[in-house]
């Protein structure tokens, strides 16, 4: 099966794509194409997932990703590192022909940035604690270093939770109503004492706050389409021991 590659309008001309399960090597509970090399996977086999996912988006390109740990931390990527070297951080920018960007996700939001006029790109991972903690805003800054501005910059928000499928406690709830009194739309009730949380569309109000006039939300949900995507909110609902991680990756050809 060949990989499913989803593309955003928003971002025509610039190698591209969300990836989902489709199209991987992995079996079991990763069953699919698990790049995920924290996960339990045979580590070979997520190395040919991740070799088919860079191939599917920019043929021939080097793929960097991070260690990443839910901080709104930025890095910009001048040469490619080694595997074993990755930066601990959330967000990568480049201006550099033949380096594909890749972000793992199981539930956060993937943001991808284009600036094609002055060809810098960015890529983010945006969980809860990110996406409040201002990793778009990161990303944004490191393209603007690399001239890059923001006004011009579309952005695409991939895969991820989706409100129907994530609910939160009261605390959670106000942590984000506590930071803006007006966060409080991206939640609705749900049972009693908790809440179903907006990601996607919070991250998008982040751009959108920070002056990125184009912003596109795929709208896809990773908890509810299980032959599409991994979750890792899904795996732990189904006791599974572990689960997969896909890919969404930009590069400058």
């Amino acid at each position: 099966m060949n990989v499913k590659v989803i593309r955003a309008r928003a971002l025509d001309g610039v190698a591209h794509g969300f990836l989902g399960r489709r199209g991987g090597v992995s079996e079991g509970v990763h069953a699919g194409l698990n790049v995920g090399t924290g996960s339990q996977d045979d580590p070979a086999v997520v190395e040919e997932n991740r070799r088919r996912a860079r191939d599917a988006v920019l043929p021939g390109s080097t793929l960097v990703t991070l260690y990443q740990v839910h901080s709104a931390d930025a890095v910009t990527v001048l040469s490619p590192f080694e595997e074993r070297l990755r930066p601990r951080a959330d967000s990568l920018v480049t201006n550099r022909p033949g380096l594909a960007l890749g972000i793992l996700t199981a539930d956060c939001a993937p943001v991808l940035f284009a600036d094609r006029q002055a060809g810098v790109i960015g890529a983010a991972h945006a969980g809860w604690k990110g996406a409040i903690g201002g990793v778009t805003d990161s990303t944004l800054a490191a393209m603007e270093a690399l001239g890059a501005r923001r006004e011009r910059v579309a952005a695409a928000i991939g895969p991820c939770i989706a409100r129907a499928s994530y609910e939160v406690d009261e605390s959670f709830f106000r942590r984000f109503a506590d930071a803006e009194p007006e966060n409080e739309r991206f939640f609705a009730d749900g049972k009693p004492g908790h809440f179903r949380f907006d990601l996607e569309a919070y991250v998008a109000h982040r751009l959108a706050a920070a002056g990125v006039k184009t912003v596109e939300m795929l709208g896809l949900d990773t908890y509810g389409d299980a032959d599409r995507f991994f979750s890792y909110r899904r795996a732990t609902h189904r006791g599974e021991p572990d689960y997969g991680r896909q890919i969404s990756i930009i590069g400058l050809g």
